[in-house]
């Protein structure tokens, strides 16, 4: 949680806030069919706009934040260009609506999508991946 002390009082900022701030951020990317909130036998729940903190893991300081996203991209898409623009969509979003300095905005691409937008199914039938840990310096 982030707390900050003014001359009226004190300001306090949850995580979910974060975790909710950074999940619709990423969901406005067109290309984005929506959060993982994780992969249990090829199939992945799609997490739409009524719980945007799931599909995503926040480590919130005093005045920094680090996000993990966890993604399904739609087919077709051009995946670094859509994980380019959720990245800077949600650092600028976390950082004007909180006043947090956004360390780092990691996107995790856990399926495609291959339904039609129209369609509004909560799940969609995604390949299984497997998660790997990716270094963090070359």
């Amino acid at each position: 949680m982030s707390e900050v002390e003014n001359g009226v009082g004190s300001i306090k900022i949850a995580n979910e806030v974060v975790g909710i701030i950074a999940g619709l951020a990423a969901t406005e990317i067109e290309g984005v069919a929506g959060m993982s909130g994780g992969i249990a036998g090829g199939i992945a729940d799609i997490l739409r706009k009524n719980n945007l903190s799931k599909g995503v893991r926040v480590e919130v300081g005093e005045t920094e934040a680090a996000v993990d996203l966890y993604t399904i991209m739609k087919y077709g898409v051009k995946i670094p260009e859509v994980s380019r623009e959720i990245q800077e969509n949600v650092k600028r979003s976390i950082e004007s609506m909180t006043g947090l300095d956004v360390v780092e905005v990691n996107v995790h691409v856990q399926g495609i999508s291959f339904e039609d937008e129209e369609e509004d199914d909560d799940e969609v039938e995604v390949e299984e991946t497997e998660e790997v840990e990716v270094p963090r310096v070359r």
